[in-house]
């Protein structure tokens, strides 16, 4: 990798240029244990937000038809991809065989006891296990963390100090808000609560899925960049 200053060339962009939340933004110096969190929706918003991976900006997807809100912080961890590797993981955590990347970053859900409002943000998120969430057959999983220093739930060490009564909330929201009454229905399941370790895995081979899929991105910039002067 080329450097300037013992920066990388496309990272000095962020000092001209707002970071593409995906592409732009670390997964965490201190991942996967913690990770940076973008996130797109908040527990108030009636409108399905997602990002517009061309532009990097928020975008409305849909208007929630029904009183379907977020119980948590929703988002994605940025430099991450879920393709062949994550795939092989749920496969094999699964025991099928059918299951493919959904081709998206990998989700997570930040709880907090913060009344926070505004999404579009980074979120230093504390990673403790996680939803094996399965989508027509594609590997859809959902990290569970919670707002690092928060006050309430930073004792938590793993997802079996989660109240069952908020895991179920979580389980209910995903196995519904795609549902919309007249149309076909998602074939969603969840197959199982991971702890950690296995949350940590699903991180790396995001990672990994992520860097195989844009391996060439900061080599064209560069190559944009030197082209400019």
């Amino acid at each position: 990798m080329k450097k300037k200053n013992n920066e990388p060339v496309w990272s000095l962009m962020g000092l001209l240029f707002r970071a593409h939340p995906w592409h732009g933004v670390d997964t965490g110096e201190d991942a996967p244990e913690i990770v940076n969190a973008y996130i797109e929706m908040v527990p108030t918003d009636t409108v399905k937000y997602e990002l517009d991976k061309a532009t990097g900006l928020l975008k409305i997807d849909r208007p929630q038809r029904f009183s379907s809100m977020p119980p948590m912080l929703y988002g994605f961890i940025p430099q991450t991809y879920s393709d062949k590797y994550s795939a092989e993981y749920c496969n094999k955590k699964t025991g099928r065989t059918d299951i493919i990347g959904d081709g998206d970053p990998v989700d997570i859900c930040v709880l907090t006891e913060r009344p926070i409002s505004k999404s579009n943000i980074l979120v230093p998120a504390v990673v403790i296990g996680g939803l094996r969430m399965i989508d027509n057959n594609e590997a859809d999983d959902k990290i569970v963390a919670y707002l690092k220093n928060d006050a309430l739930f930073r004792k938590w060490e793993d997802i079996t100090d989660v109240p069952e009564e908020l895991i179920e909330r979580l389980k209910h929201y995903f196995l519904t808000y795609k549902d919309i009454p007249g149309s076909e229905k998602h074939r969603t399941e969840i197959t199982g609560i991971y702890n950690k370790e296995e949350a940590y895995e699903v991180i790396r081979r995001g990672r990994k899925d992520y860097d195989q899929k844009f391996s060439g991105i900061e080599e064209l910039l560069n190559e944009a960049l030197r082209k400019m002067h």
